[in-house]
């Protein structure tokens, strides 16, 4: 993707949404590619998506996700525990989802939930959050050694950009479902949620499993940069496919088949010519 100038000011000009519908369709189309190779030598990946509330994960999982099959990447979002699962092995619930051959699983939210919300609002002990951080890389190790790819993203999104799309979503019908109860507080936690932010990265940044900051007060470049560095630390290939030909419909067995739907009930074309 070609870079843009940067103003006077130092500030990036706005992705003009011709330019970005242009590479965004690039990108995808290479996650085609990579959906391919994946299902070929059966590889197993797992992409973990982190960040502060409105940090535009969702948009950014939807770009991914929007031209490749849903056999082969799997969305993640699990709701809070159920009584069941809070007396299991906190890590138990997440390994359910774990990949099989052939599949990229997409983690809105994940184990370091733990690390982030479940810390700084008190759904979790000081020592449990503790343990988390201390046995999370040893975790990582294991599904590692497993011969699972693991990446992780935090998508950082500063303090004006942040009140601007929690304001945008209370003002948006269409988006007041975004505003979950845990969202709110986030704004007057800021420096709480940055401290565990830091506790995060500090303890379970590593070097085998490391974390990719995206900043992302500009949705569309931090799409792009995302869907980008994703496809660049997975090795690919474009897998060779056979050429195929729509076959002619067999008149075998042929008959009136329109009209054996009539007197069915048919949607009312609101909207047809």
């Amino acid at each position: 993707m070609k870079k843009l100038a940067e103003s006077s000011n130092g500030v990036k000009p706005k992705l003009k949404r011709k330019e970005y519908e242009k590479e965004i369709l690039r990108l995808q189309t290479e996650l085609c590619m990579l959906q391919e190779w994946v299902k070929s030598k059966g590889l197993r990946v797992i992409i973990v998506f982190e960040g502060r509330d409105g940090a535009g994960k969702g948009g950014t999982i939807k770009a991914i996700t929007e031209r490749v099959s849903s056999r082969v990447f799997r969305v993640v979002a699990l709701p809070a525990p159920s009584d069941r699962e809070k007396s299991q092995m906190y890590l138990q619930r997440y390994m359910a989802h774990f990949p099989a051959a052939g599949e990229i699983v997409i983690f809105d939210r994940s184990w370091y939930n733990r690390a982030g919300v479940e810390f700084v609002m008190g759904f979790c002990t000081k020592e449990q959050h503790r343990r988390f951080l201390q046995r999370c890389p040893l975790f990582e190790q294991f599904v590692l050694a497993n011969g699972i790819v693991l990446i992780k993203y935090w998508l950082e999104v500063s303090n004006e950009e942040q009140e601007r799309r929690f304001q945008a979503r209370i003002d948006d019908p269409l988006r007041h479902w975004k505003l979950s109860p845990t969202d709110l507080p986030s704004r007057s936690r800021w420096y709480d949620y940055s401290k565990a932010r830091d506790l995060m990265l500090e303890a379970t940044d590593t070097d085998a499993s490391p974390w990719y900051i995206v900043p992302s007060d500009d949705k569309k470049r931090a799409r792009l940069n995302c869907i980008s560095h994703l496809l660049s630390v997975i090795p690919y290939e474009k897998e060779k496919r056979k050429k195929i030909k729509v076959p002619d419909r067999s008149r075998e067995g042929a008959y009136d088949d329109k009209a054996s739907l009539q007197g069915r009930r048919f949607v009312t074309e609101r909207f047809g010519d």
